[in-house]
């Protein structure tokens, strides 16, 4: 049954999504903002104009941690939140000089800095593919000794063992996933998404379903059903930027759950996009949005910035499904100005800006084909996507043509899935286009 919505006065939930902080410890302002190292901000600090702003700096930088505590010190004069859905990415992009202390300390600070800044709402983290050292490397739950992930996963359950009961601790501390209840009616699941993640050299052994993730989530899914239950699936890779095997699979438990899974949410990317899913029979039925939220962090070239969803709340028959979406930011051109106070200031608010009827998955998959035909809507949307810093390039037609393909594509490599476009472009061509998307 599509999604309708819900009936005049009925209650709804704020969720507050943190994603990408990026922590850089050794941000220094003063310092060198355009440095030939892979991240910059850093070092000594310069006299005169020109080096990194105090609250963040455009360009190959992370944040300080002054940045980051502003963010969630503003937050309690925001409407009050239910929850808060926060997928990783903890530690700065320094991957080549990281040991396993550094993750740890990232981890333990700013989860500190998130618990005395939210009090008692609770959090609900998901793993990024920044929080392993080696970046990227997190192998298969069989992995045993000093080389298994266990040293990361016991640090985390250590440290969220306030916000997460017993039995989502102990699948978190086996393979860095879970699920838990979030209120009557509503389950979530946080999917340790470096099981898919192209970068991770440890699946070469096995990409298909190396921590037998997939398997669970089915079973997670296949109760919830049976319960009545609505799921939100949060992660922090999107689907479409896995392995092929594993996305194209779980984009076929997307399919056969549509009925239970009422919203996904991911980061990873750092930029405002959304991945669609269609039915597999015709490809043409849109049955559910993989949300992409922007990033914290500055890095490469934006403004910090986060995302709050609004979603059909607690009673009974809720579909908890989304309503509309806002994305906030700093400014930093604003926030840098000597003696100027960090205000955070909401960018937009999806239906209103793109003028959607409703934010389900239909009014998404309309939104893409107005984007062929209105360019004037699709610019304003390449001007969100970068958090309101835009590159100096335009995106024209076949940058265009990309990034279309990309919204529709919620599993990987799927060229079928961009045959309705206009313009066509050859598929191996929108590919090459993607790989030179500087992600994280």
């Amino acid at each position: 049954r599509p999604p309708v919505p819900p009936p005049p006065g009925a209650p709804t939930a704020r969720l507050l999504f943190l994603t990408d902080l990026h922590w850089d410890r050794h941000y220094v302002p003063g310092s060198e903002a355009a440095c030939p190292d892979p991240l910059c901000c850093r070092g000594a600090a310069h006299p005169g104009p020109g080096g990194a702003g105090f609250w963040g700096e455009y360009g190959k930088c992370d944040l300080p941690l002054h940045t980051i505590e502003a963010l969630l010190a503003q937050l309690p004069g925001a409407a009050p939140f239910a929850a808060v859905y926060w997928t990783g990415d903890i530690p700065a992009h320094d991957v080549w000089q990281q040991s396993r202390q550094d993750q740890l300390l990232a981890l333990r600070t700013v989860t500190g800095l998130l618990r005395r800044h939210l009090g008692a709402l609770p959090v609900y983290p998901a793993v990024g593919n920044h929080e392993a050292t080696p970046v990227n490397a997190f192998p298969p739950p069989y992995v045993r000794g000093n080389q298994s992930s266990a040293w990361l996963y016991d640090a985390m359950a250590q440290a969220w063992q306030d916000w997460l009961p017993p039995p989502a601790l102990r699948t978190l501390r086996a393979a860095g996933f879970y699920t838990v209840q979030v209120w009557p009616g509503l389950r979530l699941v946080s999917l340790n998404m470096n099981f898919c993640s192209q970068a991770n050299f440890w699946l070469l052994i096995n990409s298909t379903d190396p921590a037998g993730q997939l398997q669970w989530l089915v079973g997670v899914l296949a109760a919830a059903e049976q319960a009545g239950e609505k799921v939100h699936i949060i992660g922090h890779i999107p689907p479409a930027h896995c392995l092929r095997s594993w996305s194209w699979n779980y984009y076929h438990i997307v399919n056969r759950f549509e009925g239970t899974i009422a919203a996904q949410f991911f980061g990873h990317t750092h930029v405002d996009e959304f991945e669609m899913f269609y039915d597999e029979e015709t490809l043409t039925r849109p049955v559910s949005v993989a949300f992409v939220a922007p990033s914290v962090t500055t890095y490469i070239n934006l403004n910090p910035g986060y995302r709050v969803y609004e979603v059909d709340g607690a009673y009974p028959g809720s579909s908890h499904a989304v309503l509309d979406h806002e994305t906030f930011i700093l400014n930093l051109t604003e926030a840098n100005v000597p003696g100027a106070e960090p205000r955070w200031q909401r960018l937009y608010r999806a239906r209103e800006a793109y003028g959607l009827p409703s934010a389900f998955p239909a009014d998404w998959d309309q939104l893409i084909r107005r984007f062929q035909d209105d360019e004037r809507l699709f610019q304003r949307f390449w001007f969100l996507f970068h958090k309101g810093h835009p590159p100096r390039e335009p995106c024209l037609a076949a940058c265009k043509a990309a990034l279309l393909c990309a919204l529709r594509t919620g599993r990987s490599a799927d060229p079928s899935l961009c045959q309705p476009l206009r313009p066509a472009l050859p598929f191996p061509r929108i590919q090459a286009l993607w790989q030179q998307r500087r992600l994280c």
